[in-house]
């Protein structure tokens, strides 16, 4: 079947969503990004099933990630935050433990877009995503910008189609 085909046949797919936000300083009335993940999901006609802020500590992602990960109903998981090279970055390291089949596209493809828009400082992204337990599972850069840029060009024009094509 066609690219285009399985993308009309996706349309009517919904995904229910986990989005969380890893910081040491936002809290619900400051995390922009989160918000901004959770608006554009909802703007799609997706549900956002989960919401939560957690601090940049491997421990606290693993347990929720495997939480999250085991609920029946979830479709997909986004992370924002902690995939630069700092050495509080973890979330890539973690969310990889978590991830069975990746999608390398994702990240390549992000940093192709990210370089557009801001130049040579886009290497510095691991944004990175795969499947994990049937899930999709996305780790995106914190900031508002890089969330805009991931949702719109890359996840959400995919995100029905992703499901689709799990689902079979």
């Amino acid at each position: 079947m066609a690219y285009d085909q399985h993308v009309r046949e996706a349309q009517t797919v919904a995904a229910r969503c986990a989005v969380i936000t890893l910081s040491d300083t936002r809290t619900a009335e400051t995390d922009k990004s989160g918000r901004r993940i959770c608006q554009l999901l909802e703007g799609e006609h997706h549900c956002v099933a989960r919401y939560r802020i957690i601090r940049d500590e491997p421990g606290e992602l693993h347990a929720l990630l495997t939480a999250v990960l085991a609920e029946p109903g979830l479709d997909a998981v986004l992370t924002n935050g902690g995939t630069g090279i700092s050495r509080r970055d973890t979330t890539i390291e973690v969310v990889e433990t978590h991830i069975e089949q990746s999608l390398p596209g994702f990240g390549e493809l992000f940093r192709m877009l990210s370089f557009q828009e801001i130049g040579s400082g886009a290497m510095l992204s691991r944004a990175i995503a795969g499947v994990a337990r049937g899930k999709l599972l996305f780790a995106m850069p914190g900031s508002t910008a890089a969330v805009e840029l991931a949702m719109t060009r890359l996840i959400l024009p995919e995100l029905k189609h992703l499901l689709y094509e799990l689902r079979k």
